[in-house]
Parts: structure tokens; C-alpha cells; sequence
């Protein structure tokens, strides 16, 4: 027998946590919040840590870590100069969004080192991409059917709001190529080069 490759203290910690962050989203913001990439990726990661598997927290990272970071980098733009330089947090600030959401949304913060130490111990799996592309459109294609009202993972429009730019079809098709070419390729490269090639399954 081997030792884990995740403690089961981190894993029964992060089992706590979503615990207590599922029913306080589902609670302010309804089941679909869960299909945001970053929110869905929690269930992932949670997933990961007990399976001990490199390729599903492998994906899950190739999936939020730059979304993540420019969420976080918005974030305390905001809260140290008092501007936004991306936008996207905005809610983060509203007073007539209870504090303990807006408390609970700050895993955006938290989740990308807790995937990169997972993977620290798990090793990069090169399947990730692959894995992250099927997860990712999937994701996607159920959000466009939640119509411009509520538009998930932007699929109608940036930062919540119907685009007129162009078709709603051109503008999806856009998205469909665009997380995999700008947000999920470039992170699979870097991690490739970051973390190696994932381990053999503890036994």
C-alpha cells in the first residue's frame, strides 16, 4: 500500500466547505449559478481530491486558472484602488448581496492554489485539455439554453448582457472556439511545462 497523495484532512476540509457553500449559493442564486465554469469547477476539484485523480484536477485547472486570476486581479483592483480593471466582480461590492455570498464567492480566490498544490502532488496529466474541451463545451452549450436573461458563462454576450454585434449563433460558435483557443490551450501548455506528467494511481 501506498501512502495518499492527498491527505484526507484536505479532503475532508474541502468536503466541509462545499458543504456549506452549495446550499448558501443554491439558496441566494438558484441551482443554475453552478454552471458558471469557476462554480462548476468546484465539483470537480472536490471530485479530484478523493479520487486522486491527475487528469480531472489537471482539467479543472486548465479550466479556471486564468479565469480565476483575472477574476482575483479585478477583485482587489477594485479593492485597493477603488476601480475596476477588468470588470466581472462587481457584484462583489453590492450591498444588496448578502455578506456571507459574497464572502463564499471569494473560493475564485482560493481554488486555483489549492489546484496547483493538488497537482503538486498529483502530477499534470496531459489528458487534461481534451478532458477540460468536452467538460467545457458541454458546460457551455447547456448555459446557452438558460437564454440572454440569465446569460452563464457569457454565451450570449460579455459581463451578463446580450451582444448585437452579431448573430447569437456566430457570437456562440465564437465561444465554443474561444475558451479552448485563448483561456484552456495557453494554461495546458504552461501547466505541461510547470508540473510534468501525472503519477501512477495510488494503489
Amino acid at each position: 500500500m501506498t501512502s495518499p497523495r492527498v491527505p484526507l484532512a484536505a479532503q475532508l476540509a474541502y468536503t466541509a466547505w462545499m458543504a456549506v457553500w452549495v446550499p448558501l449559493y443554491w439558496r441566494a442564486n438558484g441551482w443554475t449559478n453552478f454552471l458558471w465554469l469557476c462554480d462548476f469547477a468546484n465539483f470537480g476539484l472536490l471530485a479530484a481530491l478523493w479520487a486522486e485523480s491527475a487528469v480531472l484536477a489537471s482539467s479543472q485547472l486548465a479550466g479556471v486558472l486564468l479565469i480565476q486570476t483575472l477574476w482575483t486581479v479585478d477583485f482587489l483592483g477594485r479593492l485597493l484602488s477603488g476601480h475596476h480593471l477588468l470588470g466581472g466582480t462587481e457584484y462583489m461590492f453590492d450591498p444588496a448581496i448578502p455578506p456571507a455570498v459574497r464572502l463564499a464567492s471569494l473560493f475564485h480566490v482560493a481554488t486555483p492554489p489549492l489546484l496547483l498544490w493538488a497537482l503538486r502532488r498529483l502530477g499534470y496529466d496531459r489528458r487534461a485539455l481534451p478532458l477540460q474541451i468536452a467538460i467545457g463545451w458541454a458546460v457551455l452549450c447547456v448555459s446557452l439554453a438558460f437564454g440572454p436573461e440569465r446569460d452563464l458563462n457569457w454565451v450570449w454576450g460579455p459581463y451578463e448582457r446580450p451582444q448585437a454585434w452579431v448573430s447569437p449563433w456566430l457570437w456562440f460558435a465564437g465561444c465554443l472556439a474561444g475558451f479552448p483557443l485563448l483561456l484552456w490551450w495557453p494554461t495546458h501548455l504552461a501547466l505541461s511545462r510547470w508540473a510534468g506528467r501525472a503519477r501512477p494511481s495510488a494503489t
